[in-house]
């Protein structure tokens, strides 16, 4: 049969399959169930229409239960049985844990975690309130939303022409070799190479200092809101304090190293460094989406409050700081976990440029291994359960803020 009749019949049998279920179902609450005739024909006609909703909705919420809670039983239940199928209890947890790879798929996929959403958001949130104040502002938007656009394969091969490496008396397509090599020791290198990155990162290192330090301080005065927010505030000033940690030893790198002049580097086979390499692909793919968000947000400040502001005296960072992000800091919070949800699935990205090679791997490619090139269902099934609960609390926590942002 021509696709275009099979497409057609698809659609004649699906349409008059829904047509028919709810004439059949009328019929058969109405004349059958519920008659609205007889000495209880009012109670049977209220009946009726208490039914009626839950009955129309019932196909829908069958199909949700069949395609979102089975496969999570099916999963969990694989979990518990080895490669032939024998029950073995948490067996597959333990050699899961006791495995170096998964190991550092779980330190991996926790600095994607701390680094991408708080980056992503960082440079949204910044792209937000620059490009409201310039006048082809809707342009800049254009060119930082563009990405979205791209799948992370086609984002990911991108990148890796980039950072593309070829023999030194080859000419570098790789950016960033192309630019590397222009380096060779002198003046120009101290400059680009120590001291302005010194000054960027010793910088952004003050700042983390510096938030770290004003969420634990009302927490120092006593102060800090309800015991969620308490936690919540502890929570961000570790990650404050491990993204310090980070960037000391970055400061320390950039003044000690002995930098490889004139010879091209593999960037994506660094150790530690090439998960930086990788984040960049979804940091600049995420940074548009937070940059609509809060974009809309932040129009949506009243403007009295940011007048008020004005006339007592406050400059551009005390209105920005103090005025305008308590506003939207809970549109913060939403771009923040939407983010860090797709943080936790991702895979495309890694599998593309990597694939989970010199210490790369994350969680959803070591799924994605066990399940498909192992063939040890057991395990990938297991790990598949390791996400779903650290993305479970993240979901929790959206939804509760989305149904307070509509109330």
């Amino acid at each position: 049969m021509h696709p275009a009749l099979q497409a057609l019949f698809v659609i004649v049998i699906g349409v008059g399959g829904c047509v028919f279920y709810f004439y059949a179902s009328n019929l058969f609450l109405d004349k059958v169930l519920y008659p609205a005739r007889g000495p209880n024909a009012g109670r049977n006609t209220n009946r009726a229409n208490m039914i009626r909703p839950w009955l129309f909705l019932f196909p829908a919420m069958a199909l949700l239960c069949l395609y979102l809670a089975y496969p999570v039983f099916a999963t969990a239940w694989l979990s518990i049985l080895d490669r032939e199928g024998n029950f073995v209890g948490l067996g597959n947890y333990t050699r899961m844990f006791a495995e170096p790879k998964f190991v550092e798929s779980l330190q991996n996929n926790i600095l994607w975690l701390i680094v991408v959403p708080a980056a992503a958001t960082a440079f949204g949130l910044l792209a937000a309130q620059l490009t409201d104040r310039i006048k082809w502002g809707n342009f800049a938007k254009s060119l930082i939303f563009m990405p979205m656009a791209i799948s992370f394969v086609g984002a990911s091969v991108i990148f890796k022409l980039i950072y593309d490496s070829r023999d030194a008396n080859l000419s570098q397509i790789g950016l960033i070799n192309a630019v590397w090599l222009k380096f060779d020791g002198g003046v120009g290198s101290f400059l680009m190479l120590r001291l302005v990155p010194f000054v960027l990162i010793g910088c952004l290192f003050l700042a983390i200092v510096w938030a770290g330090w004003a969420l634990l301080r009302p927490l120092l005065q006593g102060q800090g809101g309800a015991a969620l927010v308490k936690a919540g505030r502890v929570l961000g000033a570790l990650v404050a304090a491990f993204l310090a940690y980070e960037l000391a030893i970055w400061l320390f790198g950039i003044v000690t190293n002995e930098l490889p002049y004139g010879q091209p580097q593999v960037w994506l086979q660094k150790r530690y460094w090439n998960n930086f390499f990788l984040m960049a692909v979804l940091v600049w793919i995420q940074t548009g989406f937070a940059m609509v968000i809060l974009s809309a947000a932040l129009r949506g400040v009243p403007e009295d409050t940011i007048e008020a502001a004005t006339i007592d005296g406050a400059n551009p960072f005390q209105i920005f700081f103090k005025i305008k992000v308590p506003q939207v800091m809970g549109t913060i919070v939403v771009v923040w976990t939407t983010i860090t949800i797709t943080v936790l699935k991702v895979f495309d990205i890694v599998l593309a440029m990597t694939n989970g090679q010199w210490e790369t791997q994350v969680l959803a490619n070591y799924m994605y291994d066990k399940l498909f090139r192992s063939l040890d269902w057991g395990m990938g099934s297991a790990s598949a359960m390791i996400i779903m609960l650290l993305v479970t609390p993240i979901l929790i926590w959206n939804v509760v803020n989305a149904r307070k942002e509509m109330r």
